[in-house]
């Protein structure tokens, strides 16, 4: 099994060190190197752990036969675009359980018309981790809420809708939710 643990976390800008801290539980820098240079067995147990640590799903770790990457040609940046100093690759995207999608008809907030919002559901003990993320919410007769979360009081979810000028709308007790992760836009 060929991994990306390396790409991912340098993709994110996470030491060794920093990436062992953030397992549960935490393990030592020397471990996840070897873990990713393949010294080591990376059994689905770790891969999970180091997922999760990365703030990825377990299938973004592992390259599949057949799949693609995107080579990064630039790094673009204030003083303008420039070739990266080592090679880079975006690894194609891959949908894991539990996600819904969000299809944007008309251009809102910082979304244009056209944009695909991938969406990770969650179960309402995870909503306070949702604070200040884009939120799609499910509403009664098939009908949804899509914001901001602003805030969060019992059962009450506070949402900011993306247009200007909007007003605070308040949810109660949701069954679930779904986070915003990835954004696909097409030019």
């Amino acid at each position: 099994m060929i991994t990306r643990i390396r790409e991912v976390r340098k993709a994110r800008g996470l030491t060794l060190e920093q990436v062992g801290a953030l397992c549960d539980p935490p393990t030592t820098a020397q471990t996840i190197g070897r873990l990713e240079t393949g010294t080591r067995t990376v059994s689905v147990k770790w891969l999970n752990r180091i997922a999760l640590a990365l703030g990825v799903t377990t299938a973004e770790l592992v390259a599949l036969p057949g799949q693609a990457d995107i080579p990064v040609a630039a790094l673009l940046g204030p003083d303008g675009a420039r070739a990266p100093t080592r090679p880079l690759a975006f690894p194609s995207s891959i949908a894991s359980d539990g996600m819904v999608g969000v299809h944007v008809n008309a251009s809102i907030g910082d979304y244009r018309s056209g944009d695909a919002i991938w969406c990770r559901r969650i179960a309402p003990d995870e909503f306070s981790g949702a604070l200040n993320r884009d939120i799609l919410c499910p509403r009664p007769a098939g009908r949804f809420l899509f914001g901001r979360l602003i805030g969060r009081e019992g059962d009450r979810l506070q949402l900011l809708p993306l247009g200007s000028g909007a007003r605070q709308l308040v949810l109660t007790d949701p069954p679930w939710a779904a986070v915003a992760v990835q954004l696909v836009r097409r030019l």
